[in-house]
């Protein structure tokens, strides 16, 4: 098949932490060389599009915006079209709030004001902060959580928490399940996604996690490659659920693939 795109995974597949994996940028360059579109796509909801295209300029990698999705975006774009009148509590970073801001998403600070209560990312997820989730979806009519991640690696290749750990945290003491959790492999990515590609089933889908990036590339009909530089490895790919395509050691191998 000639792949006309690639949708890129970028924690445990570009970079860890603050260190770029061996050969990501070469890949990425002669990805780019062979005329595909190239979609950098994280389930990481606390940076905008311009805070990515910083942070892989500080690597040597050019992007531009609109070659980036991240749950935060994800999140703003889904809350602006379906909520454009209603109140949002958030529990999860500045650096979310700021995007909502941006799509012009009403948001409160009161969670016996809000319509709807989104759950994310946030270092600063306290006792205080799970209180205020049990009493905001005691009369939300809307609970979302950005993306499913339970867990990151981090830049010391031990997992950390995410988003969908503090979801569940708010979900659990609440009794009550987010109607909707956004990012990968949510079908609102896939859309986001095919308006950036020429085509989905003519492009490849590269990142370390099959229960994000390799269920994306199946509901999608992308062909999927694991790589093993992050969440998952070749062991963990012959037990799951969803099976990838491909399985190689890190980005660099895409190009021999193909």
């Amino acid at each position: 098949m000639e792949h006309e795109g690639a949708v890129i995974d970028l924690d445990g597949t570009v970079y860890r932490g603050d260190r770029l994996i061996d050969g990501a940028r070469d890949t990425v360059r002669t990805l780019r060389d062979h005329g595909l579109g190239i979609v950098f796509v994280t389930n990481n909801p606390t940076r905008s599009p311009a805070g990515y295209v910083d942070r892989l300029a500080d690597l040597d990698i050019e992007a531009d915006e609109r070659e980036v999705l991240s749950a935060g975006t994800v999140t703003a774009e889904f809350l602006a079209d379906r909520h454009p009148d209603d109140d949002v509590f958030v529990i999860g970073s500045d650096g979310l709030r700021e995007q909502l801001q941006t799509a012009a998403v009403d948001t409160t600070t009161d969670p016996d004001a809000a319509d709807v209560v989104v759950t994310s990312h946030d270092y600063d997820f306290d006792y205080d902060a799970l209180t205020d989730g049990l009493w905001a979806l005691e009369q939300a009519e809307a609970f979302y959580g950005t993306d499913p991640d339970r867990t990151y690696p981090g830049g010391d290749g031990r997992p950390y928490p995410g988003s969908g750990a503090i979801t569940s945290a708010v979900a659990g003491v609440a009794e009550r399940e987010p109607d909707r959790v956004l990012g990968k492999p949510s079908g609102v990515v896939v859309e986001l996604i095919g308006e950036r590609l020429a085509t989905l089933e003519n492009s490849l889908v590269v990142g370390d996690s099959l229960d994000t990036d390799i269920a994306l590339g199946e509901r999608a009909g992308m062909t999927s490659v694991l790589v093993t530089t992050g969440r998952s490895d070749r062991a963990d790919a012959e037990s799951a659920d969803v099976t990838p395509d491909y399985v190689v050691d890190g980005l660099a191998d895409v190009l021999d693939l193909f």
